[in-house]
């Protein structure tokens, strides 16, 4: 029995903590850790243990150390980050740890190498959604484990392609339940099929939206496509998992979003292409606390309204890129109307849209000014700033032939 626990073990599973059985939580030690993506990941895990664990979840330093000193915590669990944090406040003692558990690194591999290499010796039990993907993460810290359940392969060894299309919506574990409303609401059900785990049960009438409130297995979400379009409600760090099952795509559930004006499609754009490349998981971890208070759609807003604070431009709006890289506009707007380059700045933002990263030098003269803006711009400043009123006077405004 002795050298079955000292095995290391990759468990093959969908990244849902709600979904983990028994045969994971028989294989912890007496004293164990568990290493998850994020706050909401541990507390998850925390809720879902057996009692005679104690678990706790790692979601404020202080108090955790005080409580795994004081020794009235059992399993904790934790981000990477915070449990690194943890050992060096000389808290958790990871030397004496039985078995970590580190459930889907898929998404935060690479900031475990120092955290493991202060528990050696202890059993490894790995969930895993694409043990494929973790080839040297495992090679360096579970070396010849076992793997259980089925590899998302092909016969030749290749990755399984999406089984389905489907939409999705990020949302925390706290909004759940208002989330499922929302869904049901956007998706204008009238027939919903709603799958909480189990075996999945075709109703009689033909529903006009499945929504899934539990993460699926490839061979579930096969199933459920059969009935309908499934919409699946994830947390952040379930997306880059849904993406490798289902050609996905997210559904908007903001109507304050869906109300706002499109000012900038090129904006849009480079998001759109941003989000196609992936490779933001890292930052979707980091927002989504601020999810659990406000929309997705509101805390995109917000970040969006930081970037474009015109308080970040200089009294000169000076910038460095080349002249022949911009394209000067005249504004017949100058000092002796009491006008800034502030004001420019903020009238092209909020009315044309811009970026500023798109405004380059401001020339202001006494009855007008001379404005440098990127090149593709041009022509959309000198439409839409015309007729803007700045300080009590419309504008006028036309591109400068340089004269």
């Amino acid at each position: 029995m002795k050298a079955e626990r000292s095995r290391h073990v990759v468990l093959v599973t969908p990244p849902d903590v709600g979904r983990v059985g028994s045969n994971v939580w028989d294989s912890l030690g007496p004293t164990s850790v568990v290493v998850c993506a994020d706050h909401e990941q541990a507390a998850e895990w925390a809720a879902a243990a057996p009692a005679e664990y104690r678990a706790h979840a790692v979601t404020g330093l202080t108090r955790s150390a005080a409580l795994i000193k004081e020794g009235r915590a059992g399993l904790v669990a934790g981000a990477a980050a915070d449990l690194s944090a943890l050992v060096a406040r000389s808290a958790l003692k990871l030397a004496s740890v039985d078995t970590i558990l580190i459930a889907w690194p898929e998404t935060f591999s690479e900031s475990l190498d120092a955290l493991l290499a202060e528990a050696p010796e202890a059993r490894r039990v790995i969930l895993s959604w694409n043990p494929p993907a973790l080839g040297d993460f495992l090679e360096r810290h579970a070396r010849r484990a076992e793997v259980v359940g089925d590899l998302p392969l092909d016969p030749d060894g290749k990755p399984l392609s999406p089984v389905c299309s489907a939409r999705y919506v990020v949302v925390s574990s706290a909004r759940r339940r208002t989330a499922m409303r929302e869904v049901l609401d956007a998706a204008r059900a009238t027939r919903p099929y709603v799958w909480s785990g189990g075996s999945v049960v075709p109703p009689g009438e033909a529903p006009d939206v499945v929504v899934c409130d539990v993460l699926p297995t490839r061979e579930e979400l096969t199933t459920l496509a059969t009935i309908g379009k499934p919409v699946l409600l994830v947390t952040s760090s379930q997306v880059p998992y849904l993406k490798s099952v289902a050609a996905a795509t997210p559904l908007g559930l903001t109507p304050a979003a869906d109300r706002a004006q499109d000012r900038n499609a090129a904006l849009r754009q480079r998001i759109a292409e941003r989000l196609e490349r992936g490779d933001v998981d890292a930052e979707l971890a980091l927002l989504e606390p601020l999810f659990e208070r406000w929309d997705p759609a509101e805390v995109a807003a917000a970040l969006l309204a930081i970037s474009r604070q015109p308080s970040a431009v200089s009294e000169d709006a000076e910038v460095t890129a080349p002249a022949d890289q911009w394209a000067k506009v005249f504004i017949n707007v100058g000092k002796k109307d009491r006008a800034g380059p502030k004001d420019l700045v903020g009238a092209l933002i909020k009315e044309v849209g811009l970026e500023k990263a798109q405004i380059g030098r401001i020339d202001m003269r006494e009855s007008f000014a001379l404005v440098e803006v990127a090149p593709a711009a041009a022509d959309t400043v000198v439409r839409r700033m015309s007729g803007v009123i700045i300080k009590g006077k419309r504008v006028a405004a036309k591109l400068d032939q340089g004269g």
